[in-house]
């Protein structure tokens, strides 16, 4: 696999571990987010990967052998937090998917497209308590059978005691993907319903916690 791939950013991702809280990668359904996920184990170290297990137990476990194949770990819901708290002081990375529309009522709607979309608050929720730096990958294809690893530069993150600081942290991640996506709108993985309702019914903003335990659980 290693052979197939070539890596932008790398340096980017080292430097994010040299912190020592841990890192939070973060990338969409787009492209080729299975294969960055094996290969990062590879050339960097093991990973812990959210997801949402699938309703065919059998398929699941296939999936879940080829995501484990390299050393990463499935993280599925029970305990999500803790566990990614853990990982996180452990100085591990963790990789979460940001496009899916959240059910909960803790949901934070931030734009995406020009449209409010309801968004994990997971993300910037941890990155704000943990201080670990928040990394946008993306593997495209190059032709030829050959595919680019990209670390973006890590997110800025606003202010601890910014006001809605969860809410601007997690616009500043969304727009990452958002121009990707504008980039290569045939990479994105359109047929998931992305916009499902026309916004929040109240303008209050989720607390840090327990709302990132509820939003990170959905993840698939």
């Amino acid at each position: 696999m290693l052979a197939c791939v070539e890596f932008d950013g790398e340096d980017r991702a080292r430097l994010a571990y040299a912190h020592g809280r841990g890192v939070l990668f973060f990338t969409g359904h787009f492209g080729f987010w299975e294969l960055h996920a094996i290969v990062h184990a590879l050339r960097i170290e093991p990973i812990g990967v959210l997801a949402r297990a699938l309703d065919n137990p059998d398929l699941n476990a296939l999936l879940e052998q080829i995501r484990q194949r390299t050393g990463n770990t499935v993280i599925y819901r029970q305990g999500t937090i803790r566990r990614v708290m853990r990982m996180l002081q452990g100085r591990l990375g963790v990789a979460v998917l940001i496009d899916q529309h959240i059910l909960t009522r803790d949901a934070i709607y931030v734009d995406f497209f020009e449209r409010p979309a309801a968004t994990t608050s997971a993300v910037a929720a941890l990155a704000l308590r943990t201080g670990a730096p928040v990394v946008p990958v993306f593997a495209l294809p190059i032709g030829g059978g050959r595919y680019r690893m990209i670390y973006e530069h890590p997110i800025e993150p606003p202010p601890s005691d910014a006001k809605d600081a969860v809410r601007e942290f997690t616009q500043r991640c969304t727009d990452v993907l958002e121009m990707y996506v504008r980039r290569h709108p045939d990479l994105w993985l359109w047929m998931h319903r992305r916009w499902r309702d026309a916004g929040p019914s109240t303008d209050a903003v989720p607390g840090m916690f327990p709302s990132a335990e509820h939003d990170i659980e959905e993840q698939a």
